[in-house]
């Protein structure tokens, strides 16, 4: 029989976005899991530890206030080492942490890549997170906060003195092992029941972290976490399988820096060699454990390690393929086309590397799947404001994107960024390029825009392209934004109020840089507003007008009859 412990722990996520793992709703990251693993196996009751968001606490103040204030133990997730744009999300900010925890009488423990800074408007990493968060009297985990909460109550919950949670020497600051993760990650499964996208929320699941490079990336913080540490297969299959017993159908095997080199093999060179038995395993395994998902997807894999291991890189591709949810994407971390570049940042691949990875996903994955996306089609991300960085670089970058694009190959995401420079990496306090050429990279990225994505968006998923089980998640001036649950998915404009949280499949109408417009699928002629009619592909003014003016129509023989071309947009609707 399971002890009662009279102690209530509040966990905020105030998000997550790093390069090998992101907490930004509908997904949850794996650390609120570990600590709520973390806290049951020191004796807490599953409903004794409640999570919140951060978007959650703000839309409803009084309520959570009273909890915050209530709470025995507060704990914040935090910190964004990567820029981003959420569509409905927002992280925390330092002045909403340093409020919540004046409102928190317990104890007080924030964690997270936070613990490497907060970062300004510019993306730099701003000095002093640890005196700032001290004066609001709470502790900073300088390593895993999951270790840090459970080193805590070593003693279990009722050994906890007020002396100990106020002097942070008091505790351990250590990496918690993949045996402790083994154990947290299914025992904190329960606490995705707790996320407002619940049941529809991305569940993030890792596999491995730290690099096994002896050179690094000059911005990267992974290599913070030390060397690749591979969790046992078993244990990433027993999390899945625990979640998917709470009900979570959607996730990304995405917390690893490159999923190719998954329990690689040391040869010793600078690129593992892959495993694709221990891919086949982990793949089958999820599957086998979680039969009726609705989402398996990935996240990064480094493009130097298929373009250096082809055949086992074609190996995973097929088991990725064979078990996987289509819509899928491997975001390669190019970084940049520039030689000098490449070569004063220790980065990983040329461009030539890059290319030949992005010819082999293609070439097994450009097919249409299920869902109406490719099967899984490359990322790429550039990152500017690197040493060696010039005007050159962006012209590189941008002839690099323009080969592509000609050789009639696919890319389903071109992420541009500027660097964030963190203390501890070669970059810190050299990032000047991503000042001195600002103006440059907003135009080079414009163009970008404009004569890449928009091009290649259309070949992804041309007009009349059917996506299936949009989620409408936001409305804006009379349109209503969605997107499928997936890894990087894209955003949907539909011209019509739509009701929010649910599915509907859509007919794709046309393309922005980045986005895409559609109508609901099929379009019910009868009861559709004007604006969506119009929106059938291939459909003129005049035409529109005609087929508005004939509502109602009895049949599909009545709408042929009456609609010039009627058989080219019957596939699009239902009467």
């Amino acid at each position: 029989m399971e002890t009662r412990i009279d102690m209530k722990a509040l966990i905020i996520d105030g998000y997550v976005d790093e390069p090998a793992c992101l907490g930004v709703p509908p997904y949850i990251s794996p650390y609120p899991r570990y600590i709520a693993g973390a806290l049951r196996e020191r004796g807490l009751s599953e409903k004794d530890i409640h999570y919140l968001t951060i978007d959650t606490l703000r839309e409803n103040p009084p309520g959570a206030g009273e909890l915050t204030g209530k709470a025995d133990l507060v704990v914040i997730i935090a910190g964004m080492t990567v820029p981003g744009k959420y569509l409905r999300a927002s992280p925390i900010t330092p002045r909403e942490i340093e409020t919540i925890f004046r409102t928190a009488h317990g104890a007080k423990v924030i964690g997270g890549p936070i613990r490497l800074g907060f970062s300004d408007e510019g993306g730099r990493a701003a000095k002093g997170t640890e005196d700032r968060i001290k004066l609001s009297g709470a502790v900073l985990a300088r390593m895993d906060l999951e270790a840090f909460v459970y080193d805590l109550f070593k003693d279990g919950i009722s050994g906890v003195s007020p002396a100990k949670l106020r002097d942070p020497e008091a505790v351990e600051h250590r990496f918690r092992t993949t045996a402790e993760i083994g154990r947290w990650g299914p025992r904190g499964a329960f606490l995705v029941r707790q996320h407002p996208d619940y049941p529809y929320c991305m569940c993030e699941l890792e596999t491995y972290r730290g690099c096994g490079r002896q050179v690094h990336c000059s911005f990267c913080t992974e290599p913070f976490y030390g060397a690749s540490d591979y969790r046992p297969i078993e244990d990433v299959i027993s999390e899945a399988s625990a979640l998917y017993s709470h009900g979570a159908r959607y996730f990304r095997i995405g917390r690893q820096p490159d999923l190719f080199s998954y329990h690689g093999t040391d040869t010793g060179g600078p690129v593992p060699r892959p495993n694709p038995e221990a891919i086949e395993r982990l793949y089958r395994g999820i599957r086998n454990s979680a039969p009726e998902l609705s989402v398996l997807h990935m996240d990064n894999a480094n493009p130097i390690t298929l373009a250096a291991y082809p055949e086992e890189s074609e190996q995973i591709l097929k088991t990725i393929i064979k078990y996987h949810t289509a819509g899928d994407v491997a975001a390669f971390g190019m970084e940049s086309a520039d030689r000098a570049v490449i070569e004063a940042n220790s980065l990983k691949a040329t461009s030539e590397e890059v290319f030949e990875a992005i010819k082999l996903v293609n070439r097994l994955g450009a097919v249409q799947g299920a869902n109406g996306l490719p099967e899984i089609l490359p990322g790429i991300n550039f990152v500017h404001g690197l040493m060696g960085e010039s005007k050159k670089t962006f012209q590189l970058n941008y002839d690099f994107l323009k080969h592509v694009l000609d050789s009639g190959l696919l890319l389903r995401r071109i992420n541009i960024r500027q660097v964030m420079a963190f203390p501890g990496t070669p970059m810190y306090g050299k990032d000047e390029a991503a000042r001195k050429h600002k103006k440059l990279f907003l135009d080079y990225k414009e163009r970008v825009r404009k004569t890449i994505d928009l091009p290649m968006l259309r070949r992804v998923v041309p007009e009349g392209t059917v996506l299936r089980d949009v989620i409408c998640e936001v409305h804006e001036k009379g349109v209503t934004f969605g997107r499928q649950l997936g890894s990087y998915p894209l955003l949907v404009g539909v011209p019509a109020s739509l009701p929010l949280r649910k599915f509907t499949d859509i007919t794709i109408t046309g393309h922005g840089m980045r986005s895409i417009t559609g109508i609901p699928y099929p379009l019910l002629i009868n009861t559709a507003s004007p604006n969506l009619i119009r929106e059938l592909p291939g459909l003129g003014r005049k035409a529109a007008d005609s087929i508005i003016a004939g509502v109602p129509y009895i049949d599909r023989e009545d709408f042929l009859r009456r609609v010039n071309e009627g058989d080219k947009f019957l596939r699009f609707v239902e009467i």
